[in-house]
């Protein structure tokens, strides 16, 4: 299958040196334009260094803009989501009469947005001029840029405004987590001991979930680690014989859905951070290639990014939650402080609470959303990771990606098993319910 992670920029050039001077219109109709745009914000995302929540914040915003441009373009195909979504009450529409290229401007206005809640400023300004070249360069018409990057304008200025009413900002000065060393609760982890990240994203805007009371689910296991007969000492023991005796197949699995957006390496005095895409990252990589693989038309294609953004937004708000209700230690923790000091998992642990699991969860709501909008029992080949040096892997349907995904992170040693379990099933309730809940396309 042909893979659309390719470098954004040589792939406008590509456009640009292959163009008849006349063919802009065709030029971006090209729904592998918009995948290529994701994957830009994706590697801007990764570059400098955020969170996997708070990336999942930028996914969501800019695919937002980029799907109302096109729904108020074409409103016989699509619907707004102004109504469906918590606080978006309105949306710009079209002016009267204007030339409008609908497709560039949902891609300025995803770019608009992905800039916005990116730092530092102008980290896709390179990539938009070059976007602006090559409808010059392919005939765009002057009058109908103009219109064009006025309309993007306008329908990102409307999202911008709705996105500052989530409660991010206030977030930002909240008190820091107040770490207690009592047995059984989180504390931070080796090798670099992060303090708890995000521990007030519980507090962030829904955008389709009404209440966190909606999904929760059973408390964790009371933490026991001297009764052999307890679940939790059974689930600490499973973990550690597992980490211990992972197969070939086991530890790609780990490494494939792995998505530490910055894992920290120690060798002796040496330490250094390597980067890769986030969870949400990796599932707006599936997004692409689904909709490569299905033949899906722009509009189409900037509606499953929107509804898949969104379905795992209100997931991590739900699992950040239920994380910092319960404040639960991580295996590692037990493990090293009542059974084998030097033992590690195969994945490096991230720095907060381990019940509920976050990559389960909102895996689980992606692949209910990507349903959705590509089908059941749609394979697929993941090449996500390819460039990261991890080989690919194919699945015969979404929900079976997240199936290997719950597996991965007890494989990985930072989650134990029937934590991935629950928060599998969480997930996929969340995501059911975007999926029935959003009016997209007509």
């Amino acid at each position: 299958m042909k893979n659309f992670l390719f470098v954004a920029l040589a792939t406008i050039a590509l456009f640009t040196s292959c163009n008849s001077k006349n063919d802009y219109e065709q030029v971006f109709k090209d729904p592998n334009l918009y995948c290529n745009t994701v994957h830009e914000l994706n590697t801007v995302v990764m570059g400098n260094n955020f969170g996997p929540i708070v990336a999942s914040r930028n996914y969501l915003y800019a695919a937002v803009a980029g799907y109302e441009a096109i729904a108020g373009g074409y409103p016989d195909k699509f619907n707004s989501l102004a109504g469906q979504l918590h606080g978006l009450t309105s949306m710009p529409k079209p002016p009267a009469g204007a030339k409008i290229s609908y497709e560039l401007a949902a891609l300025l206005a995803y770019c608009k947005l992905g800039e916005a809640v990116t730092f530092p400023e102008g980290s896709m300004r390179q990539y938009v001029d070059s976007l602006k070249k090559m409808a010059k360069d392919h005939g765009m018409p002057s009058d109908e840029m103009t219109a064009t990057v006025a309309y993007a304008d306008t329908v990102g200025s409307a999202i911008m405004a709705w996105s500052k009413k989530d409660n991010y900002a206030q977030t930002r000065g909240a008190t820091e987590y107040m770490v207690n060393d009592s047995p059984g609760r989180w504390v931070p982890t080796p090798p670099a001991y992060t303090p708890a990240m995000e521990p007030h994203w519980r507090e962030i805007r829904f955008i389709v979930v009404d209440s966190v009371r909606e999904f929760i689910p059973h408390p964790p296991y009371p933490f026991n680690v001297t009764d052999k007969n307890a679940p939790y000492y059974q689930e600490v023991k499973k973990i550690q014989n597992k980490g211990d005796s992972l197969s070939p197949e086991e530890t790609w699995i780990a490494d494939f859905w792995d998505d530490n957006p910055f894992k920290l390496n120690v060798s002796g005095h040496l330490m250094f951070g390597t980067k890769k895409f986030s969870p949400a990252g990796h599932w707006m990589g599936i997004v692409g290639i689904a909709a490569q693989k299905s033949g899906a038309d722009f509009g189409t294609t900037a509606a499953a990014y929107a509804r898949t953004a969104i379905a795992l937004f209100d997931a991590f708000i739900e699992c950040w939650d239920i994380k910092y209700t319960y404040n639960t230690l991580r295996p590692e923790t037990a493990i090293n402080k009542y059974f084998d000091p030097n033992w590690r998992p195969h994945l490096q642990t991230p720095p907060f609470p381990e019940y509920t699991c976050g990559h389960c969860t909102i895996s689980a709501s992606a692949a209910e959303t990507l349903t959705k909008d590509f089908g059941d029992n749609f394979s697929y080949t993941d090449t996500t990771e390819l460039e990261f040096g991890i080989k690919s892997r194919s699945f015969t349907s979404f929900r079976a990606a997240a199936s290997e995904t719950e597996r991965s992170r007890f494989y990985g040693g930072i989650h134990y098993e029937y934590c991935t379990v629950v928060s599998h099933k969480m997930g996929s309730q969340i995501g059911a319910l975007v999926a029935d809940r959003l009016r997209l396309k007509k």
